[in-house]
């Protein structure tokens, strides 16, 4: 084992991070960094030092997180927890002081916790019945949050409206005003600490999203037990639109509302009979004859849950670096159309590292992967290509066929549809 492997080591057990979901050079870029702010020279004397210093160790996962965040992420997401909302509460014989509440981890800069109470505000539901609870690893970020003062870049999209309703403009940024900002309690913690909201009433909502797809498979089902005790017996756990097959595949039914990513925490019982896949579904590798490449970013951001957020690097020069990062991935399929799988998976892997995360450079590095014989590392590949274009239909496609493969019926089946919705808007 190396001493990468060693710090690779430490991050999972702090955090549940998965690093061959972001690629072993990403924890060294980390580590290099940190080591050159504390004037460490010596590897396994600064692998000491995290290990024995939680604020090291905090700062080591800063610097391998890239946090991404803005406000109304996924609309979708908040109309349909705002619609459920509505119903729970103002149902017949629902007692006049029933409080709604939320839960929202990991809430990085306090954007999504602040989403939630700004839609139900909206639909309206009174600020005195519904409470929203919002957990980040980083107290940083949680005093962040607790400010409720944003920059412009947490405003993204055309649809500007709510901001005029809940923020005032001033010298330091956008404040929202009080009647969201007070239903929000933040506090710090880790996802993985069972001590973590010990006592507290479960959630009518639990909003965490994506986080999964950074963990294998083991922290996964850990983590959605985490989840399902936080909620409800009737409640309802929001996740990213690349986790969904992760949530059917351990039989959690989803809530029938569009583009909502939404499932309900009890699970289905188990099936009668084991059914075939679909035959639609035939997975056959075949590299991409004009991968496209996405902009290239700095490094693949990552959620905070049991995370927290590093300090921004800046993005590579698109007009520079756009070209070279298509034809480094032209030049990767056409090694693969010869049959060098193994070298083609080598130059992938080190085109990421170079070039940074993008849709098309993790669906090759899927397709390899697959045939490769690696179905578990391509899944993952698949799921973060989904996370930053989860428009993309091959991506879409080929994970519904891994899936699949492993029984997930159902899930391949959404994917599928989702591919297919897809391919009837380009129409």
């Amino acid at each position: 084992m190396t001493l990468i492997d060693e710090f690779s080591a430490v991050l999972k057990r702090k955090m549940g991070l998965d690093s061959g979901s972001i690629g072993k050079a990403a924890v060294e870029r980390a580590v290099r960094h940190r080591m050159g702010a504390v004037n460490a020279v010596d590897e396994s004397d600064y692998l000491m030092r995290v290990q024995t210093s939680p604020a090291e160790m905090q700062q080591l996962i800063e610097a391998v997180i890239v946090p991404e965040t803005w406000f109304f992420r996924y609309p979708e997401s908040q109309a349909a927890m705002a619609k459920l909302a509505c119903e729970r509460l103002f149902a017949a014989g629902v007692a006049d002081d029933r409080v709604l509440r939320v839960l929202s981890v990991p809430c990085s800069s306090g954007e999504e916790p602040y989403s939630i109470a700004m839609a139900l505000l909206d639909a309206g539901v009174p600020a005195a019945r519904f409470q929203v609870d919002a957990v980040d690893i980083s107290e940083r970020m949680v005093e962040f949050a607790r400010r409720a003062v944003y920059g412009r870049n947490s405003f993204r999209g055309d649809d500007l409206a709510y901001r005029d309703r809940h923020f005032a403009e001033t010298a330091d940024g956008y404040r929202l005003a009080a009647a969201a900002k007070d239903r929000g309690r933040f506090q710090q913690g880790n996802l993985f600490d069972a001590n973590l909201l010990l006592g507290a009433a479960p959630y009518d909502f639990v909003f965490c999203r994506n986080l999964l797809i950074y963990f294998d498979a083991a922290t996964q089902e850990r983590a959605v037990q985490v989840l399902r005790r936080f909620t409800r017996g009737d409640g309802v756990i929001f996740v990213g639109p690349a986790e969904t097959s992760l949530m059917t595949a351990r039989r959690l039914p989803a809530v029938p509302m569009a583009r909502s990513f939404a499932f309900s925490a009890q699970t289905l019982p188990p099936p009668a009979e084991t059914y075939a896949p679909p035959k639609p579904i035939v997975h056959a590798w075949t590299p991409p004859r004009r991968p496209v490449a996405q902009p290239p970013a700095a490094r693949l951001p990552l959620p905070h849950a049991a995370i927290a957020p590093a300090a921004t690097i800046p993005a590579p020069d698109l007009a520079s670096n756009g070209t070279h990062a298509d034809m480094s991935l032209r030049q990767i399929a056409a090694m693969a159309d010869q049959g060098r799988v193994q070298d083609a998976l080598a130059q992938c892997q080190a085109h990421l590292d170079t070039h940074g995360a993008s849709a098309d450079g993790l669906h090759l590095l899927g397709l390899l992967q697959d045939a490769a014989g690696d179905a578990r590392q391509a899944q993952a590949a698949y799921r973060k290509a989904l996370y930053l274009d989860p428009t993309h239909r091959e991506a879409l496609l080929h994970l519904a066929a891994l899936i699949a493969s492993a029984g997930d019926v159902e899930g391949a089946r959404r994917l599928q549809a989702r591919a297919a919705r897809e391919e009837a808007r380009r129409e």
